[in-house]
């Protein structure tokens, strides 16, 4: 059975005997370009991908492809309609980051109550140095315990953030979606945002989602609160974001995802410089051993495909 990899970059240092194993053939590309789809589709059976695109036309044109493999949860970047006509299966990775996402959350909530990063820079330009005493104390530190925190998105993801919230004696509330009905053990959305010191995201970007934090909703946020995007950036309306932190209604935000990612034409989130604002990478999930899990359930999804089975298939 011959195999290609389209795009290794985030996988590249790990170990890839196992799935060379389950092949014959085996290639490996560090990243596929549209224009280079077509050749490496060519003569193989099974796919294995992370965000190239592979549309109705790439599958036209692949007719010994039998499988595809996607290494992420979301399967937007395939047409799984034409992957349907043509009998392709394909699958697809789940919950392998929950525990990376959820530390990256965490560190980025106590990086901004203790404000973290603002002592760094000041230490590592001489303000320690010439204190007055022993301590420096000139950014504002904040406990969690007592406070409130809010969950948007309680999947796997949500439901570890709130485990850890517990555990800092937080009080924890679930939000349910804008103009639903609410669940037990959620409350409104307009509740979440008035009574919660910190939200933190979780839901995945939909026409309902897209741009659900906006001037409109970050106003009815608590005063000094803080936001936590950790899903999508699409989710945030960035420029009403900076808005809401320069004004100081909102204490401080962090977010591991922009609305074009890489940020190649650069971004207002990044372009404002605001210390009370932490940008990463989209690299919440990145974990070795969480990148590790995505290279098992892959083996896993081929082994079940070979044996005439459907394992985390969406198709």
């Amino acid at each position: 059975m011959k195999a290609v990899i389209l795009d290794l970059e985030s996988l590249e240092d790990l170990e890839l005997s196992a799935l060379r194993a389950e092949f014959s053939e085996l290639q490996a590309h560090m990243a596929t370009t549209p224009e280079q789809l077509a050749e490496r589709l060519a003569g193989v059976e099974v796919v294995i991908t992370n965000k190239v695109v592979i549309d109705a036309a790439s599958i036209a044109r692949a007719p010994e492809l039998k499988l595809i493999c996607v290494v992420a949860t979301g399967t937007n970047n395939i047409d799984l309609a034409a992957a349907r006509s043509a009998g392709i299966q394909v699958c697809n990775c789940v919950a392998y980051g929950v525990d990376s996402v959820v530390q990256h959350v965490w560190a980025l909530i106590l990086a901004l109550h203790t404000n973290l990063l603002n002592y760094d820079k000041a230490v590592k330009a001489g303000d320690w140095g010439r204190a007055s005493q022993f301590c420096m104390l000139s950014f504002p530190i904040r406990e969690l315990a007592g406070r409130t925190l809010g969950v948007f998105g309680y999947g796997n993801l949500g439901r570890g953030v709130a485990r850890i919230g517990e555990a800092f004696g937080m009080r924890v509330l679930v939000g349910e979606r804008p103009g639903q009905p609410v669940r037990d053990g959620r409350v409104a959305f307009e509740q979440l945002l008035a009574e919660s010191d910190l939200i933190s995201l979780h839901c995945p970007l939909t026409d309902e989602t897209r741009d659900l934090f906006n001037a409109g909703t970050l106003v009815k946020m608590k005063p000094g609160s803080f936001l936590v995007n950790a899903a999508r950036g699409g989710i945030v309306n960035e420029q009403a974001l900076i808005e809401a932190l320069q004004s100081g209604h909102l204490a401080g935000a962090a977010t591991d995802v922009l609305s074009e990612e890489p940020p190649c034409n650069g971004n207002p989130l990044i372009d404002a410089q605001l210390d009370n604002l932490i940008v990463t990478p989209h690299s919440a999930w990145g974990s070795r051993e969480a990148r590790e899990r995505i290279l098992q359930q892959t083996v896993e999804n081929i082994q079940a495909f070979k044996r005439g089975e459907a394992l985390r298939s969406v198709l």
